[in-house]
């Protein structure tokens, strides 16, 4: 293993395994995966039994509620597939029905945000085809965890308090999560009886337990009561989808996505544009470097939000996004000098939490499942909170993302593996709305341009493009490098701007000359990267 000569501030080291390794945000739901993997489950059952599991303890970010994207590389033959496990609009909530309703833009929070949730049915689709234990035995872990409790983690006691101020606008979700008001304290032992429940019915009934009966009757009832448009026959209608990997070629390794209605598609843009630049001759860490970086993010986010939707009932131009030449175009539209405020648009030839898991053959499972914000629409059932995937919906008519019935959002959950020579290199994901796809760049040109190993990585300190020439650095970014930013006209948000979020990341990377599993875990988050 090479370790490129940086040192950041947590100075964590590289966890390291021969057989399996599970690296996720939460150690108890690593520790889900792990024992799955001991037991001699796969990647994928791993991955199934961890995003359970993190559904009891990190409910703030993820659930039965919500949706899941997943990326499994089949070592035996090679192959990678992809699942879409988002869900979609209630096929009553068009956008006339919207207007009617007397909106000019998506709400945030309640019934209308909900679209239904996709994660239990991806959980059962992807453990079906590429799994080696019954769903049943996955789901074990998890409702341990709901069923026994579990001692909230520091980090994620933190996030939880945010519902403390909420409680009395989403009742639903304050008695599900809440103790007496109050959100449960670091190392208190917190219980979900109700969700061990529903999770103990999927485990016995499969998703139709789920979809159909009293679960989904319970969600569709609380959804109605909040003003929202979903039906039984909405829930019961839900599918999952496989879809064809969209991927590219950077300076030696190859980057594989979910496709739209993901954002994965704008990281792979922006490697694209930034294979131009010498980043190594820049230096990590110059103002060069940042800023190269930051107008490669802008161009592609603003392609994205002009032409990403769902390409099953509005066409995207997937192919042109990711054309070689037509990332030199834009390419060429970086003044590396300046900072652009507004990005423009090109255009394009027409053609939260995350985890990772590597198993003992090589197989790989990269999965993320998310509410959106934080507990989602402030609406929950049976133990579960419910997503609010809606709220990224457009109301403007007639763009790719404009609400439809039956249509899913555009979506920021995103999956990532990467290939050296056609073989598995890594399985890698950074959660966290839209730095997600910030994320998997940096990270990126942290291994493949600077060296770094996995935990190197995730501890390097990130920058984040918000909006116009609005960008957020992270501390380790010196004062030097944020005044020559400044003075190009990067205009740099306040470090104590309560908006500032750098994300989360995971990976699980295999070493070219041992063949190891080397592991590194997000230095801002709880969890883990554990092997054995």
């Amino acid at each position: 293993m090479h370790t490129a000569p940086f040192r950041f501030l947590t100075r964590r080291s590289v966890s390291m395994s021969l057989n399996g390794m599970v690296a996720t945000s939460q150690p108890l739901a690593a520790m889900a995966g792990l024992r799955i993997l001991m037991q001699g489950g796969n990647a994928v059952d791993a991955a199934v039994a961890t995003a359970a599991a993190l559904n009891a303890v990190e409910p703030v970010s993820t659930g039965a509620g919500g949706d899941a994207f997943a990326l499994t590389y089949v070592a035996k033959t090679g192959a990678i597939t992809a699942l879409n496990a988002s869900g979609r609009a209630p096929k009553a909530q068009s956008l006339g029905a919207m207007r009617r309703g007397g909106h000019a833009a998506m709400p945030t929070h309640g019934g209308l945000t909900v679209t239904v949730p996709g994660a239990v049915a991806g959980w059962a689709d992807i453990v079906k085809r590429h799994g080696s234990m019954p769903l049943g035995e996955v789901l074990k872990p998890a409702i341990g965890l709901a069923e026994h409790g579990f001692p909230v983690s520091e980090v994620i006691a933190g996030q939880w308090r945010s519902l403390e101020q909420r409680a009395a606008q989403f009742p639903t979700l304050a008695q599900a999560y809440l103790i007496d008001g109050r959100a449960p304290r670091p190392g208190e032992v917190f219980k979900n009886p109700a969700l061990a429940r529903t999770l103990h019915a999927i485990a016995e009934g499969g998703p139709d337990a789920f979809y159909c009966g009293p679960i989904a009757e319970s969600i569709v009832r609380v959804v109605q009561e909040n003003s929202g448009l979903m039906t039984a026959e909405d829930m019961a209608a839900h599918v999952s989808t496989w879809d064809e990997p969209i991927r590219t070629d950077y300076h030696g390794a190859t980057i594989v996505e979910c496709p739209p209605n993901g954002q994965g598609i704008i990281a792979l843009e922006t490697l694209n544009i930034l294979e131009g630049f010498d980043l190594q001759a820049m230096r990590y860490g110059s103002a060069a470097y940042y800023h190269h970086l930051l107008e490669a993010i802008k161009l592609a986010f603003v392609d994205a939000q002009t032409y990403v939707g769902d390409p099953r009932v509005a066409h995207v131009p997937t192919a042109g996004l990711l054309d070689k030449a037509y990332a030199a175009k834009r390419r060429q539209s970086i003044d590396s000098k300046r900072a652009a405020s507004p990005a423009v648009p090109g255009r394009p030839r027409d053609g939260t939490v995350y985890l990772s898991v590597i198993d003992r053959d090589r197989s790989a499972c990269s999965f993320i499942n998310s509410n959106y914000m934080g507990f989602g629409s402030g609406l929950a059932a049976e133990g579960v909170a419910l997503q609010n995937r809606g709220a990224l919906f457009s109301l403007e008519e007639g763009h790719p993302n404009c609400i439809a019935p039956g249509k899913r959002p555009y979506h920021t959950i995103i999956p990532a593996l990467a290939l050296k020579q056609d073989a598995l290199w890594m399985s890698f994901g950074v959660m966290g709305g839209f730095v997600q796809p910030q994320g998997h760049v940096q990270v990126v040109c942290n291994m493949v341009d600077f060296g770094m190993n996995p935990q190197q990585a995730l501890d390097a300190p990130r920058a984040i493009w918000d909006d116009g020439a609005r960008v957020d650095l992270e501390d380790g970014i010196g004062d030097g490098v944020r005044a020559a930013l400044a003075a190009m006209g990067h205009l740099l948000m306040l470090q104590d701007d309560p908006r500032r979020y750098y994300g989360g990341g995971q990976i699980v990377a295999i070493d070219e000359n041992s063949g190891a599993l080397l592991g590194g875990t997000e230095p801002r988050k709880d969890g883990v990267a554990i092997g054995y």
